[in-house]
């Protein structure tokens, strides 16, 4: 008997074989599958029949998914694409797939093999590497954290991360980062997820909450769990991980393994990455004042006198010394002398606007720029307020101090176009200053 004339033969035949074959429609409704199904998906053959199989993809592989098919309904057969579902019991299961357009049919016919245990091992080098490669290019943490949730999406299906970071040695925990899986704020109890927090880091062990332990009342999904996984640097506490759930799934024991290695992997990457803000932060700014250091200070000399060019408009550059600072460190020491320059640089940002900066080039020698100014008198109306500052009393060392200083003003374009003109001349005009007394 021709094979073309016994269908019902060709369907038995296909109901042994081990991987999943699927018809689906233009709409992307399942119109046939096979026996194999179950075991891939967990939904038997009549509960899959009629239901668009889009709606099982998880959130995270939708895009792509979409881009997939688009390709495959414009004529170009696919072989090995892979992309991930949520199972009946919603576990999350990787499928790889052959997949082609009949246009005769008008369906698309897709062979599906379940490669959830084959990809096991290349995602936990995969993550290795990609969280690796994040700590080395991430300026600070605030870059780290969004590609950190972007490689944890690929590997487990989250509905939303927050990463929370100790302060010293798990002393506090604060809330460094927590987006949904859109990119928008998550919600939760700041209060709540801090006590997990500390609990989990002190045990050293992840543990599983519904939703109303770390979220408000009025917001808490049921059916919604959290899986908050403790941050670990050779023993020392980093921080905690807490990983949200999409609705009516849960971490399955591969996904906790997963995210068990992961995490020392993150915990090295936020480690290096504070290490490297701190090496950053201590080559830009001066270690006694906070402020930025003469190096810092020519990065942003020479970026205002290009946006003022850019704007033809006007800056200034005050050169400030102190006078007579020898004598205090004489009379009460190096120790209250540092402490009056810690104060006086304080007092020097109070003096001018948030767009404005304050530097110390060293010693008692203090820099201020001025961005964006009308002319000569902004700038002057500004030494007038530093000097006025500074002669109200310091409280030092049991002491009270009145501070001097002396101040040298250019403007630019005026008396020039570069930085070193200017550092020229708001030099020459300070020694003027100090000299009249």
């Amino acid at each position: 008997m021709p094979l073309s004339e016994s269908p019902r033969l060709l369907l038995n035949c296909v109901d042994l074989l081990l991987d999943a074959v699927f018809l689906i429609s233009a709409d992307g409704r399942i119109r046939y599958v096979n026996a194999a199904c179950e075991p891939i998906f967990g939904y038997t053959p009549d509960e899959l029949i009629g239901q668009p199989l889009f709606d099982l993809v998880l959130p995270e592989d939708r895009a792509r998914t979409l881009e997939e098919a688009a390709l495959i309904m414009a004529g170009q057969p696919r072989v090995g694409f892979v992309n991930r579902y949520r199972r009946k019991d919603g576990r999350p299961v990787r499928v790889m797939w052959s997949a082609r357009w009949s246009a005769a049919d008008q369906l698309r016919i897709g062979v599906a093999r379940d490669v959830t245990e084959q990809h096991h091992s290349q995602d936990l080098q995969a993550a290795t590497y990609a969280v690796s490669e994040a700590a080395h290019h991430a300026s600070d943490l605030d870059t780290l954290f969004p590609t950190i949730h972007d490689i944890i999406a690929r590997l487990v299906p989250v509905a939303g991360l927050v990463v929370a970071t100790c302060d010293g040695k798990g002393a506090g925990v604060h809330l460094a980062y927590g987006r949904d899986h859109h990119g928008a704020p998550l919600t939760v109890d700041e209060r709540l997820a801090r006590e997990h927090c500390h609990e989990v880091i002190a045990s050293s062990q992840t543990q599983q909450l519904p939703d109303s332990a770390l979220t408000p009342p009025e917001t808490a999904g049921a059916g919604v769990f959290w899986l908050v996984v403790p941050l670990m640097d050779e023993a020392d506490p980093i921080g905690a991980l807490l990983l949200k759930a999409h609705p009516g799934t849960a971490f399955s024991d591969k996904d906790r393994e997963l995210l068990g290695f992961v995490s020392a992997q993150v915990a090295t990457a936020i480690e290096r990455s504070r290490l490297k803000a701190e090496l950053l932060r201590a080559a830009r700014y001066d270690e006694l004042t906070g402020l930025p250091n003469r190096r810092l200070f020519h990065d942003r000399i020479d970026t205002a006198l290009a946006r003022s060019r850019r704007r033809q408009g006007r800056m200034a550059l005050l050169y400030i010394d102190l006078d007579d600072f020898k004598g205090v460190n004489d009379t009460l020491g190096h120790a209250a002398g540092d402490r009056l320059l810690q104060e006086i640089g304080r007092r020097l940002e109070r003096c001018v606007r948030r767009a404005d900066t304050v530097a110390r080039l060293g010693g008692d020698e203090f820099v201020v720029i001025l961005e964006d100014i009308h002319g000569p008198q902004d700038a002057a109306a500004v030494a007038d307020k530093i000097h006025h500052s500074l002669r109200q009393p310091f409280a030092i060392a049991d002491h009270t101090l009145h501070a001097r200083a002396s101040i040298g003003v250019a403007i630019h374009p005026e008396d020039g176009d570069d930085a070193d003109s200017l550092i020229k001349h708001a030099d020459r005009r300070m020694y003027r200053d100090k000299a009249r007394g």
